[in-house]
Order: C-alpha cells, then sequence, then structure tokens
C-alpha cells in the first residue's frame, strides 16, 4: 500500500472518530423530575405507587436542602433556589439565585447542560416546564454569559396561556399544565430521547400553599405521581426497545412549613427536609446511610454520564456523587484559638491533600491559585493548621482524595 493511501485511510479514520465523539449521543441517558414543594413526611403520607416501584428498582433517601444552617452557604428553601442548587451542584452563595425573581444567576457556575454541551456539542438537552422562568433564566437558554447554550427540545411557558388554561382561583389549571407538561415529555422521551432531561411539575406545591397539611394536597401529590409513571413508562419503553441506559431521578425542591404545611422558605427542619427517589442500582454507601442533598444530583449525573468536569468546576462543588465511591463527606473549617481546624467526616481510609486559596476568583469567572497545605489521613477526621499560615480575611479550602473532592470557606470577616 503506497503512502498516499495510507495517509487517506488514517486521515479519513481520524475524521470519522472525532465525528463520532461530536455527535457521541450517549447510550446512557439521564431524566431528572422536580415535583415542587413535598416534605419528606408528607411523601410517605401520600399514596405514590409509581414514585414506590422506582424506589424498589433502585433506591429512596431522605434528602435536604437549604445549605449548611447558620454557616456561609446556608440557602433559602424556595423553588428556584432549589431549582438552581440541584443544576449547579452549589448553594446560593455561589450560584446566586437568592428567590423566584432570578435576578443575578451566576452564571459561572455551570449547569448540567452546559457540561454536557461542553463535552458533547452535538449531543441533545430538553426541558419541560411550567415556568419559563427555569429554561431561559436558570438554564439561560441562547444566552451569551452561558455561552449561547441551546436546548434542543422544550416545552414551557404555559403559566402565560390563559386561553387554553384559564386561571381560576383553585388552581385547577396548573393541574392540566402539570399534564399537558408530563404527556409531551413522555412522548419527547418516547419519540426523541434527549441526552439530559429536566421535568418540572408545580401543582403540589400549589396545593401546599392553598390547602396545607391536607387530605387536598395528599391527593395532588397522587396525582403528580400519575405524570410521573407516565414519564418512567416512556423511560422503561426506551430501554426496552433500544441499547440505551436510563438515569431516572426524582426529587423536589423544598420541604414545608412546620405548623400547617402551607409556606416555606426558613430553614426550620421540615421546611429544609426533602427526599431523592431513583432506579440507579448503583448507589453507594453515603446514599444509603447517609443524608444526601440536592447538591449532589448533579455529581450523580456527571458521573453516570461520563462527563469530565473540569478540576476547577469540581472544586467548586457543594455535593458528591451517589453512584460513585465517595471518600468523606462534611468539609469544616473552624478557628479554634491559634489553630485552623479543618474536619471531615471519613467514609474510607487512606489519604487526601489539603490546598488552600487566598482568593474568591472562580467567582467573577477568573481564576483561582491553589497551594498545597497538608497530606491528610481520612480516619483521624480532622488537622490543625497555624493560623499564622492562613490568609487573613478569607480564604477556600479543598480535599481531594482518590474519588472525592470537597471544599469549605473560611472567613473572619
Amino acid at each position: 500500500m503506497n503512502l498516499i493511501k495510507l495517509t487517506c485511510i488514517f486521515g479519513i479514520f481520524a475524521m470519522v472518530v472525532t465525528r463520532a465523539q461530536e455527535t457521541d449521543t450517549s447510550a446512557k441517558k439521564v431524566v431528572f423530575v422536580i415535583v415542587d414543594g413535598i416534605s419528606a413526611d408528607q411523601l410517605k403520607t401520600a399514596d405514590t405507587p409509581n414514585l414506590d416501584r422506582i424506589g424498589r428498582i433502585g433506591a429512596y433517601s431522605d434528602a435536604y436542602v437549604g445549605g449548611g444552617k447558620g454557616t456561609y452557604s446556608e440557602t433559602p428553601t424556595i423553588s428556584a433556589v432549589g431549582y438552581n442548587s440541584l443544576l449547579t451542584g452549589t448553594w446560593a452563595n455561589k450560584h446566586n439565585v437568592w428567590d423566584n425573581d432570578i435576578e443575578a444567576p451566576n452564571y459561572n457556575y455551570p449547569t448540567i447542560f452546559r457540561l454536557y454541551k461542553d463535552q458533547y456539542p452535538k449531543g441533545t438537552i430538553a426541558v419541560f416546564s411550567s415556568w419559563l422562568d427555569n429554561r431561559t433564566k436558570l438554564v439561560g437558554d441562547g444566552m451569551k454569559e452561558t455561552g449561547e447554550i441551546q436546548v434542543d427540545y422544550h416545552f414551557d411557558g404555559l403559566e402565560h396561556d390563559s386561553i387554553n388554561f384559564p386561571h381560576d382561583a383553585q388552581r385547577n389549571f396548573m393541574k392540566l399544565i402539570d399534564y399537558t407538561v408530563a404527556d409531551h415529555a413522555a412522548q419527547t422521551i418516547l419519540e426523541k430521547a434527549p441526552d439530559v432531561s429536566w421535568i418540572y411539575l408545580e401543582f403540589s406545591d400549589d396545593m401546599g400553599h392553598g390547602f396545607g397539611d391536607s387530605d387536598r394536597f395528599n391527593a395532588a401529590i397522587h396525582f403528580e405521581d400519575k405524570l410521573i409513571g407516565k414519564i418512567w413508562a416512556a423511560v422503561e419503553e426506551r430501554e426496552a426497545s433500544n441499547n440505551e441506559e436510563w438515569l431516572f431521578v426524582v426529587t423536589t425542591d423544598h420541604g414545608r412549613g412546620a405548623d400547617d404545611g402551607k409556606h416555606h422558605g426558613g430553614q426550620s427542619d421540615r421546611e429544609r427536609s426533602t427526599w431523592i427517589v431513583t432506579n440507579s442500582q448503583q448507589t453507594n454507601p453515603y446514599f444509603k446511610a447517609h443524608t444526601p442533598a440536592v447538591v449532589d444530583i448533579l455529581p450523580t449525573m456527571t458521573d453516570f454520564l461520563g462527563i469530565k468536569v473540569p478540576t476547577e468546576v469540581r472544586r467548586e462543588w457543594d455535593g458528591v456523587s451517589l453512584v460513585h465511591p465517595v471518600d468523606a463527606i462534611g468539609l469544616k473549617a473552624k478557628r479554634e484559638g491559634k489553630n485552623l481546624v479543618v474536619s471531615w467526616q471519613n467514609l474510607s481510609e487512606g489519604e487526601g491533600k489539603l490546598y488552600l486559596s487566598s482568593t474568591n476568583n472562580y467567582k467573577s469567572g477568573g481564576k483561582d491559585e491553589y497551594k498545597f497545605i497538608d497530606t491528610i489521613v481520612l480516619e483521624k477526621g480532622q488537622v490543625k493548621i497555624p493560623m499564622k499560615k492562613i490568609p487573613k480575611g478569607f480564604c477556600k479550602l479543598v480535599l481531594e482524595t482518590e474519588n472525592t473532592t470537597l471544599n469549605a470557606w473560611f472567613s473572619e470577616e
């Protein structure tokens, strides 16, 4: 074979490989569903045969939202805030969504959709939602700040359609919207199989606000469970008919007020109380023996999809994977006398490396320089660092182990 022919063959092969990488809509796909405003105790009271069935296939865990109560990461238990904590894997002190107005999201903390599109630009993403803002503001569809990310399939904004969904005081129009959103999502999954899909259902929260802890609220949860069953049936049919593996995750954005269940937004245990249901049979000991957070869902999805997350992004995450090994959780930093005590809860044995940055340039799109501080032994659970080695005012700490990256802030301002 002459050199010219050989060069052409290798060139064609390289083009095919590159093209395959660019258009790889992987056989692994993700659907995550946020059902609004259902605390863990309320979920267990309601009749939810579909969620129960999915949990029996995979797993269930109580979970939480709201960040670190009484700390720098404390996060309001409000809907859009919870959505963005899931989407970015960070608490509100980073993603900067503090209420439902969504005034100034910090897009330097990428969503699951941006992370996926960065690796698979030809892959497909989808949003099905009553709230238009979920796609336009949180995901940032078409915005310069998000790299002009394009949502390939979307069905949303129905809350603005008062002709087909006449608004009534009982909020029955939202029940019809949820039904329509779920029906469209199920059909799109069945026919188009987007690689990453977000489905948002609102009616349950409306009934919580209107009726609190009541049979009416339980009935709304049962209704949403039926819609989840319809979406799950589409996923099951895809798996049965195609060479695809689907990760299905259902959660909520916040709990309910402790007194009557009508309100939320604060830091009571019940307002922070949520849950996660998944079809995954690969959940790790952290998921099974501890209480995961909404911010853990993003690392779970990226791990399942095999997304190569940049180190600087992973160092900002406040969550850990629910399907891959986790070596430690709960990194904290507290001054005790002349020392900064950095502590964690170990879930395995071994060593890790502790790093420190005196800046938070990442927040504004810049880069933080981390310097190595110490090699730690996981089993010890803490290490003491002389305060003279700690920058005055503020610093960020990162603990990196074989399987896990944790971060904590320390401030004396």
